[in-house]
């Protein structure tokens, strides 16, 4: 037997196909309320007065807004919205997954969603392209992924906007990382280290960049690059640069590559480049060594060493002849530090490797400065010849002794 939720849903769902078919007569106005507010006073004027403005809600939700994912969009700790067809919704709310009892009625009802975002922005989403990337008004990012390619149905990732972005307070707050560590890393970025940040997927790699560039000189022109603008930096002097997809006939695309060219026309002090995944890499590896030290990036890599040869890996899609000896000759005088950061089974993000990169003979290296080991931090006195290590000694910290190989205290702490 249908519950009454359940009946509700349905006739909800029948009366918006209604309201959508007779969208081009006339007789209620063009107010959208008024119109659904009508149509259930005539289809449903026996049900109570509080069962009508439920249903009014829900037609308005399916006919005007996003249908049943309204109410997790309402919800300011709904991180991320993963639907899949019409099993029920997922959502990460504080850094963990959960399996919601929301769920499309159709995969029809579901397209008509995806139509309805997508359309204001100018993309589309069909058979002959069923991949689409977009980035809402305020900032959200979605992918949508359609059938054939999505074998149970239309795909839609929702990644909701932070309006504000995190002070390197709250990163502490939140457990991302020490006092102590943040101290080093704010020293470090004053003294511009050159920082990559890198991790997997939903990290909180760029939420960590955008913290730590609180620490920049008010005084600097800062230029972000990213593919959909996610940063808000409380500077004074930011230019933001935001690539373009191709438009429907395949042109006018700007890649993350021209954008980096471009930004060293615009009299920049440091750069942001919200994620190296491409040929832009050779560029910016050429920017960083060239005049913009004290930048700060982001690359997928699942540790230090990794992100460097994933570097490596992607300069050379740039195509261009270099021997892979002269790339690592640049990412060795390009970079100081690498950072590492990953989402625990907790659900909270933190900084797990700090390494400084060092010249040996076949290249760049990482050494590792700090890192979790056993659910405990170990630190390590960086060389003497590096620019983390000229800074260190600039600052009076010296090594001591603790546990482990070659531990040293956190640079905060005075000698």
């Amino acid at each position: 037997m249908e519950s009454s939720a359940d009946a509700i849903e349905t006739l909800a769902c029948s009366l918006r196909d209604r309201l959508v078919a007779a969208a081009g007569e006339a007789g209620d106005g063009d107010d959208p309320a008024a119109r659904i507010r009508a149509l259930v006073e005539r289809e449903a004027g026996v049900l109570d007065p509080a069962t009508r403005e439920e249903l009014q809600a829900r037609v308005a939700e399916r006919a005007v807004g996003l249908g049943p994912l309204e109410p997790l969009l309402g919800d300011p700790q709904v991180d991320e919205l993963l639907v899949c067809g019409i099993a029920p919704v997922w959502i990460e709310r504080s850094g963990r997954l959960t399996q919601t009892d929301v769920r499309f009625g159709s995969e029809a009802e579901l397209r008509h969603v995806i139509e309805r975002i997508l359309a204001p922005l100018g993309r589309r989403a069909d058979e002959a392209e069923p991949l689409c990337d977009a980035r809402l008004p305020d900032g959200s990012r979605v992918n949508v992924v359609l059938p054939p390619l999505a074998l149970d149905g239309p795909l839609l990732t929702i990644r909701r906007f932070r309006p504000r972005g995190f002070a390197p307070a709250d990163l502490v707050a939140h457990g991302t990382l020490t006092q102590s560590l943040l101290d080093f890393l704010g020293r470090a970025v004053r003294a511009r280290c050159t920082l990559l940040i890198c991790g997997g997927t939903g990290s909180g790699k760029t939420t960590t960049l955008g913290a730590l560039a609180a620490f920049f000189d008010p005084a600097e022109r800062v230029v972000t690059i990213e593919d959909a603008a996610e940063l808000r930096l409380g500077l004074p002097n930011v230019v933001r640069l935001e690539s373009r997809p191709p438009n429907l006939e395949g042109r006018g695309e700007v890649t993350i590559r021209r954008l980096v060219r471009n930004a060293l026309r615009l009299r920049p002090d440091r750069l942001i480049v919200g994620e190296v995944r491409g040929p832009e890499a050779l560029d910016l590896l050429v920017a960083l060594s060239t005049g913009h030290a004290g930048s700060l990036c982001t690359i997928h890599a699942g540790s230090a060493a990794e992100a460097l040869r994933r570097l490596e890996t992607l300069a050379l899609m740039a195509d261009v002849g270099l021997p892979l000896a002269a790339i690592r000759d640049q990412i060795a005088d390009a970079l100081d530090l690498v950072v590492r950061q990953e989402r625990g089974a907790d659900g909270v993000r933190r900084v797990v490797e700090v390494a400084e990169v060092v010249r040996v003979a076949g290249g760049p290296a990482v050494r590792e400065l700090f890192t979790v080991r056993g659910g405990r931090p170990a630190w390590r006195a960086p060389l003497g010849d590096t620019r983390v290590g000229r800074l260190a000694a600039a600052d009076g910290h010296v090594p001591v002794s603790i546990s482990g190989p070659a531990p040293f205290l956190p640079p905060s702490t005075p000698r």
